[in-house]
Order: structure tokens, then C-alpha cells, then sequence
């Protein structure tokens, strides 16, 4: 027997392969080890429940990185006691020794069979403990954690403190991942595990997470036992591949009936398992994947291209710069490859690691910028790798019905962020706009809409796309709504009408299906929101929803989609607002106002929108009547004349202003007058030279305190201009006392003769004919 094999029996051995559960030394040494021992049987720590899927990671359309998902079926999203976890994934990349593992049994002809505590088991916490957390694994970080957790957590960080490195990472790198010859790492690898398990024994076990114990020593239970089962069914040469810290507890003669009292009455659900595609993103430690590392790009590239990785990952780099058009020749990277083999020599590294290469881009390729080598570090050392199953994977309906709508509308998940502007005057841009917000209402985020992309009155909208793996996850949980993607959107749609528990929720649900087309649940929808709009008196819950009923209303216009209802709720909402408002405005504190200012102008904007003559007049008269008001705050009064000015409805604006401005006006109410007034834009002060004159006056006469005062008001009104507007109106203000020059008054004159070709321009671009 040696530290990481055993013999059962006269016939029957068995090798126990401990490894880090992502990384290219251990895999190509898995995968090498495999080869010289021959197995009959490898068994991989992972749930048995795939056992049944394990065939598909030979066919040539599995792509990894991918990931087995478990998940609870059948559960409808937000049901009573459906709490915990509900799905679990165990991923494997290209450079993951449990995949090489089960690639090489599949191609050998050897039995797979995996030997972890079943899914069943794992998803549903003990009783009386907390939810269990992530599987701790010999890569997890616990720097911080005392002495007994931290060698049972981060065993890797010990062996490397004891080795004289301070990171757990290099240290593994260098021993392990860097390293290509045929020396076997299992034996003192098995041995180290050992000594450490020992150590930890002796130790307290305070500090652990809640559950941890037992679930790792239910856990090793399963494992021994799976070993015993494949020697009962014949197996004569055994592998075992599985994180190192358990390859004591495999080797360990354990007595069979300890095992069963380990195991016996565990709890368990019914759960579902298949193959989903998964990123590098997700194998980073960044994302909170407990065995996580450090750079999967960087492993993939070092499994990939074991001949001169480094000079080959440099070439990669500077391509990847070009291409963004930065300027890096074979020269450079000559000499960053020269560099980065000095560090490690001095350091005394077998390899150049990754901590040398990025040096060596830093100081060459990038000539000492941060911004080209965080490009690097996204696009090669994490990697935006995407992986792919093949089409005879199990899925439920709704996964297999979006993977045919992608394939129909030519959109293909990526892993990366990419822009997507569409054009909803095509059917294909318009179909595709439907399918992401249908997705959206499944609460699945593939595109997210770019706001600043979504001009007014347009037929174009802007997407960001990008696909994440808990998306599938998503997916099956919105399968209990519908089997197609269009069906399930149109039930959750439903839902949400029946659970929304105010008004401006139901518009924006009626907004969305009306983006989403979704017909038949448009009834629906309008009913309850008709319902909720009847007897609904606040009119902040009004002026809230009628900016995202009147969006809806020209979006509808714009797909073609059937909105007479709607505009029913439209007609109503607005009259009602006209109606609320005065009494609402009427003595407010600063707070309430700035709240009612943005509904005021959020309802402007949306009936501007409508363009609707009837409904603007009737919104003006209001304004107007409103502007007059006693207890009407300062805020409020500015913003509405304003509003008015710009509208043209509004005579004598700069006799009212300097009445607010006067010395009978308080400092502050005046102060919030200037700020509500001016909130529309510094341009009316551009062009307005006695408004521009009447606010300087004020502002040169006030006393010191009350200048103290308004002066944040003043700078937080001003501050929001764009910079050139603020030094033209600074221009103008050193020229108020100023008399005109003979050079202004001209240019002031109106000349028709030279007006009259950019006065022809502007009549046919609003296509009406130029008088001769």
C-alpha cells in the first residue's frame, strides 16, 4: 500500500487521486495517471444522480466549460415553503481534472459512476441547522479563519505557509499546475492530507459553519460507501478522483455498518439533473464559487498550450491590443517574454506564472498603463468563455422553446456584453424586442434595455445581451407557467396583475405586455388596472402611473398592438389628475414639494407626448390656476411658470419673477422660486436678458446671512448645467452693465434678405411650401 492506493482483497486495487478541483497540473496528471493504472472503474466526487448524463460529455457537441445543475422540479417560483436551496451545479472546465477523468473512462470503455452525497440529500438542509453553505474545497480562502477551520478550509494555505510561500496560490502553481513531468503528485499529495487531518483531530472544531461537520463526515460516508459498491459489482481496478482532503477518509478502513448509521434517514427531496453551459466568469473566485480560482483563462490557456505557454499567451495579448487599436510589436513582446522569464528566474520559480506575465505585459505590452491591462485580465486571465451542450440534452419544454427562438431570430448567448440596437420597423428587430421583454416578465435578464439608447418618437430600441448559467435555473423554475416561452410570460403576467398592490404597478405591467405582446393576457391587465384607477384617490398614485400608461400607448402605436382600452385608462387618469392636483399642491414641506415637482414634470413630459390638445389645455388651465395658489411652495410656483413660459401660455413671466424676488420675498422662498424656475435649463437666461438682469440684481442685493443661505441652493441649481452653458451665462452677466457696441446693435438687426434661405430650409423640413 502507498499513501494513495490500497489493496481489497487479492485481486482488487484501488488509487485515489486527490486533487484541486480545477486546475491543468492536476488534470493532465489525472489524466496521465489514469492512463498508466488502467482502471476498470473511476469513480468522481460529484451527485449520482448523473451518473445517467454522464454519456453526453462524449459527444463532440459538449463544449466546456459546462456544469451539471440539480434543481428541485415541479415547484411553482414564489409557492408557500419552497424556501432553501432549490438547485445546485456542480461546473467542470476543459483544465478540471474531474472532467478529464470522465473523459477518459468514456473513451477507455471504463465504468463512470459518480460517488458524492446525492443532490437529493445535499439540497435539503438538516434538521435544525441553517441552510448549508457552499462545498468548502482545498482551494477555498480562509486566511483569516483560526487555526483548527482554517487547515480544515484552506489546507493548500498550511502546506504553503510551511514551504515558505505566503500565497496558497503560487505555492500550488509551482508544485503542481506549472509543472508537466511524470513524477505522480498523488502519493505526496495523499501523505500531506494526512498528517493535516491528523493535526486537525486534535483540535477543537469551534468556528466551523453550522452542519459542516456532519455533512462532511455524511459525505465521506457516501464515498466509501460507492467504493464498496463498485468492488461488490466486480471491479477490480478501481480510480478514485476526488478533492485531496478526503483522500484520507477513502483510504481510512472504515467499518460498513458506521457508514449506514451515518447515513441512515438523511432527508431528501425529489430532484431533476442535466448538463447547462457555464463561463469562466463563474469559475473565478470573484463570483463566490467556492472552489473557485484565481484566473480560469490563464489555467485553460496552460492546458491548452502546454508547448511555450508563455510565449504564446504574450502573442495572445498583443493581438488582443491591436485589435483595439494600441500599437505593439513582435518587439515588444520579445522582450516582455525575456522579462518575464528574469522574474521567475529570480524568484525561482519552475515557470513563469501569472504574477510575472503580468508584470512583464504591464511594464512592455502596456508601457505601464492599468486601463489595456484590465482589458487582459477580463478578456484572457478570466476569460469570457462560454460552453455549449448538445441538443439531446434533458431540458424542460421552456429551455428547448427559447433555444429554437434563438435560433430563429439568430440571437446566440454570450458570455460577453454585446450591444444590441434594433429597429422595430423589421419584423426579424421586432420579433427579437418581444422575445427579450416575454423573458424579462420570466424574470430572466438575458437584455437588459439601455435607457439612454431609447430616444422619444422613435422605432429603435438599444439592448445590452449578455447569458449568465443562473438563467437556466430561471428558466426551469418559469417552466411551472408554460411550456413556450410566449405561454409563460402571458401566465406570469396574470399573476403579477392579481398580486400588484399599486397602481403604478399595474401600468407598468400593462407597459410591459404591451413591449412583450402578449395579447391575451393584455385583458386581463387592463382590467384590474381599470379597476384600481376607479377607486384610487391619491393623486401621487396617478401622476405616478399615467407616465408609464402614456409610454405604453406609443409603444402599442409603434408594434401595432390593439390599445383602446388603455386609452380609456389614459383619458380618465388624466382627467383626475387635473382634478387632484391644486388641493395636493397646496402646503407642502421642501420634501413633499421636490416629490410633487417630479411628478409635476413627469406628467408634462407624458402628455406632451400624447399630444393631445385636449388633454394639454386642460393641464395648462390647471398649471395656470394653480401658479396663483397662496400656500403654494416656492419650488413648485417657479417650476410651474416655467413650465408655462416655455409652453407660451404664460404672459408678464418677468413681472412675476421679480416679485419673487423682491425684498418683501423671504430669502429662502425666493432662493426656491430661482431654483424651481431654472430647473428646466439655463438656456431661458441665455436668451432672456431682463430675466437674466432681474435674477443678478436679486442675487447682488441680498445681505451677507441671507446670502450664506441661498448660496447651496443657488450652486446645486447651477451645478447641474452643462459647463459651456454656465460660461456663456457668466459672459452675459459681465456684459448686463455694458453699453452695446455698434458691432452688437448690428448683429442684433433683423436682416429678412439674409434670413430668408434658412427660413425656406426649415418650412420643407416641416414639409410646408415657402412663400415666393
Amino acid at each position: 500500500m502507498t499513501a494513495h492506493r490500497i489493496d481489497l482483497g487479492e485481486r482488487v486495487r484501488v488509487e485515489v487521486h486527490g486533487v484541486r478541483h480545477h486546475g491543468p497540473g492536476s488534470a493532465r496528471a489525472v489524466r496521465r495517471a489514469l492512463a498508466e493504472f488502467g482502471p476498470d472503474a473511476v469513480l468522481i466526487e460529484g451527485p449520482p444522480e448523473a451518473d445517467a448524463l454522464v454519456e453526453l460529455a462524449a459527444d463532440p457537441g459538449m463544449e466546456p466549460p459546462v456544469a451539471l445543475l440539480a434543481y428541485a422540479p415541479g415547484v411553482t417560483p414564489g409557492a408557500e415553503g419552497t424556501g432553501g436551496r432549490r438547485a445546485a451545479f456542480w461546473p467542470f472546465a476543459e483544465f478540471s481534472p474531474e472532467w478529464q477523468a470522465v473523459r477518459y473512462a468514456l473513451g477507455a470503455g471504463a465504468a463512470v459512476r459518480f460517488c458524492d452525497l446525492p443532490a437529493a440529500n445535499q439540497l435539503v438542509p438538516a434538521s435544525g441547522e441553517e441552510e448549508p453553505a457552499e462545498e468548502p474545497t482545498a482551494d477555498d480562502p480562509a486566511e483569516e479563519a483560526p487555526p483548527e477551520e482554517g487547515v480544515r478550509l484552506d489546507p493548500l494555505a498550511w502546506l504553503a505557509r510551511t514551504a515558505g510561500y505566503d500565497d496558497a496560490e503560487r505555492w500550488w502553481d509551482d508544485v503542481v499546475e506549472h509543472r508537466d513531468d511524470a513524477v505522480s503528485p498523488f502519493p505526496a499529495i495523499a501523505e500531506a492530507m494526512a498528517e493535516l487531518r491528523a493535526q486537525v483531530e486534535e483540535l477543537p472544531p469551534a468556528g466551523l459553519p453550522p452542519g459542516y461537520l456532519r455533512r462532511e463526515e455524511q459525505r465521506e460516508a457516501h464515498m466509501r460507501r460507492a467504493l464498496r459498491r463498485a468492488v461488490k459489482e466486480g471491479h477490480e481496478r478501481i480510480a478514485v478522483v476526488c478533492g485531496a482532503w478526503h483522500v484520507p477518509a477513502l483510504l481510512a478502513r472504515v467499518p460498513a455498518s458506521r457508514d449506514d448509521q451515518t447515513l441512515r434517514n438523511l432527508p431528501k427531496t425529489r430532484v431533476a439533473m442535466t448538463w447547462v453551459p457555464w463561463t469562466h466568469g463563474r469559475l473565478a473566485h470573484w463570483s463566490g464559487y467556492g472552489a473557485g480560482v484565481r484566473s480560469p483563462g490563464w489555467y485553460h490557456h496552460l492546458f491548452t498550450a502546454p508547448d511555450r505557454p508563455v510565449e504564446r499567451w504574450l502573442t495572445d495579448a498583443a493581438r488582443l491590443l491591436r485589435a483595439e487599436d494600441l500599437h505593439v510589436s513582435s518587439a515588444h513582446v520579445i522582450e516582455a517574454v525575456r522579462l518575464a522569464g528574469a522574474l521567475a528566474a529570480l524568484r525561482g520559480r519552475p515557470l513563469a506564472g501569472l504574477d510575472e506575465v503580468t508584470e512583464a505585459t504591464r511594464a512592455v505590452l502596456c508601457e505601464g498603463a492599468d486601463l489595456p491591462l484590465e482589458l487582459i485580465h477580463r478578456r484572457m486571465v478570466v476569460g469570457e468563455r462560454l460552453g455549449a451542450v448538445p441538443d439531446s440534452t434533458p431540458m424542460v419544454p421552456l429551455q428547448r422553446d427559447l433555444a429554437a427562438e434563438q435560433r430563429r431570430l439568430r440571437l446566440k448567448p454570450s458570455a460577453l456584453d454585446q450591444e444590441q440596437d434594433l429597429d422595430l420597423r423589421r419584423p426579424l428587430d421586432l420579433d427579437r424586442s418581444r422575445l427579450l421583454h416575454r423573458l424579462r416578465l420570466l424574470n430572466v435578464d438575458w437584455g437588459v434595455p439601455r435607457e439612454e439608447g431609447r430616444s422619444k418618437g422613435t422605432f429603435r430600441e438599444s439592448w445590452t445581451l449578455m447569458w449568465r448559467p443562473e438563467f437556466d435555473v430561471e428558466l426551469i423554475e418559469a417552466s411551472a407557467w408554460g411550456t413556450t416561452v410566449l405561454g409563460a410570460a402571458t401566465a406570469r403576467a396574470g399573476n403579477l396583475a392579481a398580486d400588484a398592490e399599486t397602481l403604478a404597478d399595474l401600468t407598468s405591467l400593462a407597459e410591459r405586455c404591451l413591449l412583450a405582446d402578449l395579447g391575451d393576457a393584455l385583458p386581463t391587465v387592463m382590467r384590474a388596472l381599470s379597476d384600481r384607477a376607479a377607486v384610487d384617490t391619491d393623486v401621487a398614485h396617478l401622476m405616478a402611473a399615467l407616465p408609464a400608461l402614456v409610454r405604453a400607448l406609443r409603444y402599442g402605436d409603434v408594434r401595432g398592438t390593439p390599445t383602446g382600452p388603455l386609452r380609456t385608462v389614459v383619458d380618465t387618469v388624466a382627467v383626475r389628475v387635473c382634478v387632484g392636483l391644486p388641493p395636493a399642491a397646496a402646503h407642502l414641506d421642501d420634501d413633499a414639494a421636490r416629490v410633487l415637482l417630479q411628478q409635476v414634470d413627469a406628467v408634462d413630459s407624458a402628455l406632451s407626448l400624447l399630444s393631445d390638445a385636449d388633454h394639454l389645455a386642460r393641464w395648462r388651465r390647471t398649471l395656470a390656476a394653480l401658479i396663483d395658489h397662496p400656500h403654494l411652495h416656492g419650488l413648485l410656483e417657479g417650476r410651474l411658470t416655467r413650465l408655462l413660459l416655455d409652453s407660451g401660455d404664460l404672459p408678464g413671466v418677468a413681472d412675476r419673477m421679480a416679485r419673487a424676488v423682491s425684498v418683501g420675498a423671504g430669502p429662502d422662498r425666493a432662493a426656491a422660486w430661482v431654483e424651481g424656475f431654472l430647473s428646466g435649463g439655463a438656456l431661458v437666461l441665455v436668451h432672456d436678458e431682463e430675466l437674466l438682469r432681474l435674477l443678478d440684481g436679486w442675487i447682488a442685493t441680498l445681505p451677507g446671512d441671507s446670502f450664506t443661505d441661498v448660496l447651496p441652493l443657488l450652486r446645486r441649481t447651477f451645478g447641474a448645467y452643462a459647463q459651456a452653458e454656465r460660461r456663456t451665462i457668466g459672459e452675459r452677466v459681465r456684459r448686463l452693465d455694458a453699453a452695446p457696441t455698434a458691432r452688437h446693435a448690428e448683429a442684433d438687426a433683423f436682416d429678412p434678405e439674409r434670413a430668408a434661405p434658412a427660413a425656406a430650409t426649415a418650412l420643407r423640413i416641416l414639409g410646408w411650401k415657402a412663400p415666393s
